[in-house]
């Protein structure tokens, strides 16, 4: 079974008349999610792909119990979004926007943390549950399929397109995902790699899970303490990126805000170590991924797709 999302969720999208929201309803409505409304202040009554626009969340709840938010609005406006979505009642959120100040993420974070609600995000493309066909935010472009298969491995990313890429490779095995999750760029996020270890590990249905990382942060450090704590007890099956980052000048930021080396702080080497103490699977190259799961899941996989 998924985690977070599933044919229950009430999906609301903030921010909805915006180009970028507007085509990203249009491609989670064709796959098959549904979309109940969504908010723009100033422009209740309008419709987006046959989707009801309110002006504010209270209403779109009120009318519609939605439960799940998409947060696609411009940096300066995120902060606001989220927070009306937690005083909405709403306790799934995810945030597509990217470039949020620091100041309001610790402000969403720390009101969402509060309220008891969970967060993807910032600058995140989203996530997704293929066996209920409902998708959040821009993962999986117009054709969801090509990656996102139903099944029993769970895929947290620190990198949006290598969300779809990973999934990609568990499908390459000849397995599908139970719920594949883009948890953003940014260093302040509102759930990390621990936090979704511990989810994937309450599903019954998730039989291991697959980590894509990259330099900076200390979230796979943080997610090998929790492994040896017993938090996490199945396969985990893990790969860093950005080896080279090491031999480049203390600082330099690579892609993502967060992707930054400090000290020993952020190395993939470290984030290697730890996790392998802890007893993860940790593979040198990308593509020995797919060896990986057919070795440790224990089934003879047919032709790669």
């Amino acid at each position: 079974m998924p985690i977070l999302i599933d044919k229950h969720s009430r999906i609301l999208i903030q921010g909805i008349t915006g180009r970028e929201a507007a085509m990203i309803t249009k491609h989670t409505l064709d796959y098959g999610t549904p979309v109940l409304a969504g908010v723009t202040p100033g422009k209740k009554g309008e419709t987006v792909h046959g989707v009801p626009v309110y002006d504010t969340v209270k209403e779109a709840v009120r009318e519609h119990g939605v439960n799940t938010s998409l947060v696609v609005v411009p940096p300066a406006f995120a902060l606001d979004a989220v927070l009306e979505a937690i005083d909405s009642g709403i306790k799934v959120i995810v945030v597509t926007t990217e470039n949020v100040p620091q100041h309001d993420a610790i402000k969403m974070l720390t009101a969402a943390k509060r309220e008891g609600v969970r967060i993807i995000g910032p600058n995140t493309v989203g996530m997704i549950n293929p066996r209920d066909r409902v998708k959040l935010g821009s993962i999986g472009g117009d054709n969801p399929d090509r990656c996102f298969v139903p099944g029993t491995v769970g895929v947290i990313s620190r990198s949006g397109g290598m969300t779809a890429e990973t999934s990609w490779m568990v499908k390459r095995a000849g397995f599908g995902v139970s719920t594949s999750i883009g948890i953003g760029g940014d260093s302040l996020i509102g759930s990390s790699i621990k936090d979704l270890l511990e989810l994937f590990e309450k599903d019954p249905e998730t039989e291991a899970v697959v980590t894509f990382s990259e330099p900076g942060t200390a979230f796979e450090e943080e997610a090998a303490e929790f492994i040896k704590a017993g938090g996490y007890t199945k396969p985990l099956i893990s790969y860093i990126a950005g080896h080279f980052t090491e031999a480049m000048p203390e600082g330099t930021v690579f892609g993502h805000a967060a992707t930054m080396i400090s000290g020993d702080y952020g190395r993939p080497s470290r984030k290697m170590q730890k996790l392998r103490e802890a007893g993860a699977y940790v593979v040198e190259q990308y593509d020995e991924l797919i060896e990986a799961l057919r070795s440790i899941l224990g089934v003879k996989a047919g032709k790669e797709a």
